[in-house]
């Protein structure tokens, strides 16, 4: 399946800020499908337990999200959101781009595994997990990785790295050790994540991708 470029601006835009058309029903009704969500699963939930949590009609839902399936992607973006937000907090003042790896990368780990949404889904319905990314051909994956990659670029202006592939190296990575705990790396507490970012991941800074590539 290809990714629609327009549907991975699109995205893109939708994570870096909030929807310019939401308003405070649907923060509510995204509120309460949040709450659902991490309550039960993505599975079980259906449009109408967020309709009585939200204490709203079926079809007020309805108008603003043609399924349940929008819904989902829905509240998915605006957490991205904010988990990208934390990320670029937590970097903005760094003064290296090595620098800017390390601490965004144990701040993302760190909210990823806090997260009672994330914590939900990868214990009870792991499955559910990377279609949601996968969604779209990739495009959410995608538009988070372009918006990592600009903040490396901010970080080191005129660089000769890869910068769009340096950040999905370092979602993939992230994703691999949220869905595959354990195996040979220890990294329960930050200090461990740090040195592994410090010793493995900024690295990837010093690559430039081929000439003529």
């Amino acid at each position: 399946m290809t990714t629609d470029a327009t549907t991975t601006h699109g995205l893109r835009d939708r994570l870096a800020a909030p929807d310019a058309g939401a308003d405070d029903l649907d923060t509510r009704i995204l509120d309460a499908a949040l709450a659902e969500f991490e309550t039960y699963g993505l599975r079980r939930v259906s449009v109408e337990d967020v309709a009585k949590r939200a204490a709203v009609a079926r079809t007020t839902i309805y108008r603003r999200f043609t399924n349940k399936e929008q819904l989902v992607q829905a509240v998915i973006l605006r957490e991205c959101r904010r988990f990208l937000t934390a990320i670029a907090e937590a970097t903005e003042d760094l003064a290296t781009p090595e620098d800017a790896v390390v601490e965004g990368f144990v701040v993302g780990l760190r909210n990823a595994r806090t997260h009672p949404l994330m914590t939900r889904v990868l214990q009870s319905e792991p499955e559910a997990f990377l279609p949601q990314l996968s969604m779209n051909g990739g495009a959410v994956m995608l538009a988070a990785r372009d918006i990592l990659a600009d903040r490396l670029r901010r970080a080191r202006p005129g660089g000769a790295e890869d910068h769009d592939t340096v950040a999905e190296v370092l979602l993939r990575v992230a994703i691999s050790l949220l869905l595959v705990p354990g195996g040979g790396l220890t990294l329960d507490d930050e200090n461990a994540t740090r040195t592994f970012a410090r010793n493995y991941l900024t690295c990837l800074l010093q690559c430039s991708p081929p000439s003529g590539l």
